[in-house]
């Protein structure tokens, strides 16, 4: 973000990501229809900078430019096309010159959020790039999407371009092609497919030729190839031609200069195909990006995988016969990762690599000394080629001959932290298996990049590694929370407790689980490397068994053990020493799980109580995945052997259970999970490491009904036989200007829940709302109470004001705090 401001009125000196930066005429009108001024364009820009610089990452930019404004439908205003970068421009902007016919431009890479402002600065308003990208030396690579741009002739809609739309993901589907939807922010839809980049810009624009004259042919009265104007009336032109090497498209959520401020907005299928479907403003791109994030991320993380990671690896490779070593030669296709490997290589001379997983591969450095001892003394590290990711599991005898001849094993492993990452500086907290967490930081010592030191930071205390008394104390150092977390702000209130899972632990010793992220059947993406699991309803719990004590903790460290006794027969279901990941879930009549039933059981630890609530409805828990066996972290390796280890460890005892996969058909589990009444299915990526404390898309929910987790801020009384305790609730979701206002919850309690509640919020009342948002005829009569209740509703959709239609209440979320809560909705909805 722009920080360190220095000036005033509407021209100031700004620092971003480290670089001053000069705005002027910040009150400036730019889109006078709105007001929307360059002030405002600027702080769009900046908000958005994290979901749109990886749709325009190493791709020559070019741009248009409106200095006075968009102007009006009567005087539209003067727009510059630009390419070159010009000689004013800053020097720390990336930038790469490209051969035209009779010159050479230099076009600017959008490649961080300071190059992002600078442009808005300019009034660049739009930014088109071309659907290939630079590789890293700069060399033209193939294009890694291809791109059809549905756009609308006079008479037709986006109704039509829907219709289209749907048309050609059938075909692309077909070629075993995802597709990515993106309303233009101008008329009609833009459609984009992921490619494995082996294929030149005149072949992609052949295909996408042929795909929309295929099209046409077989909906004459819908689709027209042809870009004559005089036959599109009625139809919509299904435009092929930016798939050229020489075309550009608009960058998904740059603004276009129209006369509102609409964006070239990615949505989802679900949304593409519900009624009512329209361009987007820049305010709303916004508000749907920190609800849901970006629907069009998977394009670019298959992008990642399919060039510039292959393109990284091409020293490696040249370096090594595949018929000769052991050694992989590259190709596992992952998500984004922060793994970590140290191995020991007794090569010519004895030697430590140390690798950092970035981009797909793993940067790599050969320490002759290892990890340094001490902050005051710095080892040698000398960068070498780059490793793929299965380098990491690695461990084997080179043979003689081969480059690195000799023996490699494993010295540590584990995930890493990242606190800074530059051309010549990276600083970063390692959590290994073996040997806990060490802060450290890789510095550059010459101009070729060849030499670094590896530093051990101040802040971290001597270790012995040949000294098994010294690590043991390195590792309950890191896990009592010795080492600095960087990369993200710890929450507020935790301590850290004893479990070596990856060093990432809260109260008491409990891990900060992974989390899924919630998807939708129309956008899922089916692939082979899925696994799934039946979706229980009840609370997520970390269930630690350490010498035969058992502890369990939610999510966010609240102690359950003593309100749920019954599950100490973990101690006898288990082997050893473990930390499992499940859900405590209390079953009906029928053995279905039931949240209202665990209702009964919520937030009771007076021994009196417990066993009398304990005698009405016991729980079971579910344990679906295992973190830690006898001292040795797991989270590090893939779901499937992690699966396999928790049915080794775990045994079904009493009210323990380690219920079954459901296979890898997604229909076939969600057909299941309907037919057993559950709340639907979790996906879980079969290759995918724990992501401790992170929410991920290696973990897909897909859910039967729609929920909202909700924090309670005040109440209204009731009429009628109601009129002596709560009518309705009103219901907040925390978002960046406060806790916006979403509804009032009226049903789905019994009489005794009303009344217990009215005792319980009187105790919480407070007089001015902390709600943001609420309508006068809510507000008129309502009781305000201090918002640290949670709760969950379902509910039939969101309005286009943000408020939940027909919410009914299921229950308390004690397992939750109002920090916690954010929006919750589907990829496809």
């Amino acid at each position: 973000m722009v920080a360190r401001a220095r000036g005033k009125g509407t021209e100031q000196i700004v620092s971003v990501g480290g670089h001053r930066l000069k705005l002027t005429n910040l009150d400036k009108v730019l889109y006078p229809e709105t007001g929307t001024t360059k002030a405002e364009v600027l702080d769009y820009y900046t908000r958005i900078a994290d979901v749109l610089i990886p749709h325009a990452r190493n791709r020559p930019v070019t741009r248009k430019r409106w200095v006075e404004g968009v102007g009006t439908s009567a005087k539209p205003g003067t727009v510059f096309f630009e390419k070159n970068l010009p000689d004013s421009a800053p020097s720390w902007i990336s930038r790469r010159d490209i051969q035209h016919s009779d010159h050479v431009n230099t076009y600017p890479l959008v490649n961080d959020l300071a190059t992002l402002a600078w442009m808005a600065q300019q009034a660049a308003l739009e930014l088109h790039v071309p659907q290939w990208r630079f590789g890293k030396g700069g060399a033209r690579q193939n294009p890694d999407r291809l791109v059809l741009d549905l756009d609308p002739g006079e008479g037709a809609g986006l109704s039509e371009c829907v219709e289209v739309a749907k048309a050609v993901r059938a075909i692309l589907t077909g070629m075993g092609l995802e597709s990515y939807p993106v309303t233009s922010g101008s008329k009609g839809i833009h459609l984009y497919a992921p490619l494995d980049g082996q294929q030149t810009s005149d072949q992609v624009s052949s295909v996408a030729h042929e795909l929309a004259r295929a099209l046409e042919a077989d909906h004459p009265d819908l689709v027209v190839s042809d870009m004559k104007k005089t036959l599109r009336a009625g139809k919509v032109l299904l435009d092929w031609s930016q798939n050229n090497g020489n075309k550009t498209t608009i960058v998904p959520y740059s603004l276009r200069g129209r006369m509102r401020p609409t964006v070239a907005a990615p949505r989802t299928w679900r949304e593409l195909l519900s009624p009512g479907l329209r361009q987007l403003e820049m305010h709303e791109v916004l508000a749907r990006v920190a609800a849901k994030g970006d629907p069009a991320a998977d394009l670019e993380r298959e992008i990642w995988h399919s060039s510039e990671a292959e393109e990284k690896l091409a020293v490696y490779r040249s370096m090594r016969d595949g018929a000769k070593t052991p050694e992989p030669m590259g190709g596992a296709v992952q998500g984004p990762g922060n793994s970590f490997v140290i191995q020991e290589h007794h090569a010519t001379a004895l030697h430590y690599d140390f690798r950092l997983e970035r981009d797909g591969v793993l940067v790599s450095w050969a320490v002759p000394r290892g990890v340094p001892t001490e902050a005051g003394k710095n080892h040698l590290a000398v960068h070498t080629e780059d490793h793929p990711l299965e380098y990491g599991q690695f461990e084997g005898e080179i043979p003689k001959g081969e480059y690195g001849a000799g023996k490699v094993t494993i010295w540590d492993r584990g995930s890493y932290d990242l606190e800074k990452w530059r051309d010549d500086e990276v600083i970063f907290t390692i959590h290994g298996e073996k040997h806990g967490s060490q802060r450290l930081a890789l510095i550059q010592t010459d101009k070729g990049g060849k030499n670094w030191l590896l530093h051990l930071m101040k802040d971290q205390q001597p270790v012995d590694w040949d000294d098994p008394e010294s690590v043991a104390a390195s590792k309950a150092r890191s896990a009592a929370g010795s080492w600095k977390r960087v990369g993200a702000e710890p929450r507020r209130g935790l301590k850290r407790g004893k479990s070596v899972v990856g060093g990432r632990t809260n109260a008491a010793g409990t891990v900060h689980p992974m989390l899924a992220t919630l998807a939708d059947l129309d956008t899922f993406a089916r692939d082979d490397d899925w696994v799934f699991e039946m979706k229980w309803d009840g609370y997520r719990a970390i269930a630690t068994v350490r010498d035969g004590t058992v502890e369990l903790r939610s999510r966010n460290g609240l102690d359950f053990t003593p309100t749920y006794p019954e599950l100490q027969a973990l101690a006898d279901a288990v082997e050893g020493d473990v930390v499992l990941d499940g859900e405590i879930v209390a079953l009906d009549a029928s053995g279905r799980p039931s949240f209202g039933l665990l209702q009964t059981r919520s937030g009771i630890t007076s021994p009196r109580d417990v066993e009398r609530a304990r005698k009405a409805q016991e729980v079971q828990f579910f344990a679906f995945d295992i973190l830690e066996r006898d001292g040795r972290s797991l989270a590090a390796r893939p779901y499937t052997q992690r699966r396999s280890e928790l049915r080794e460890a775990v045994r079904d005892v009493g009210p323990v259970r380690v219920p079954p996969d459901a296979g890898s058909d997604l229909d076939a589990a969600v057909a299941t999970s309907r037919r057993l009444g559950l709340e639907g299915v979790i996906a879980k990526r079969a290759s995918s490491p724990y992501r401790l404390g992170r929410r991920s898309r290696d973990w897909l929910k897909v859910k039967h009904t729609l929920t909202q987790e909700v924090v309670v801020a005040g109440w209204r009384p009731g009429n009628g036989a109601r009129s002596d305790t709560v009518g309705s609730l009103l219901v907040g979701v925390p978002g960046k200007g406060g806790l916006a206002y979403v509804g009032r919850v009226g049903s789905g309690f019994t009489d005794r829940e009303l009344g217990d509640l009215r005792t319980r919020l009187d105790r919480m009342g407070r007089e001015t709302s902390p709600l943001v948002g609420v309508p006068p005829v809510d507000a008129k009569d309502a009781r305000w109470v201090t918002p640290k209740l949670v709760g969950e509703v379902e509910y039939a959709e969101i309005t286009a004001d943000g408020r939940l239609r027909a919410p009914t209440w299921r229950g308390w979320r004690p397992d939750k705090t109002p920090e916690e809560i954010t929006w919750e909705v589907p990829d496809g909805s």
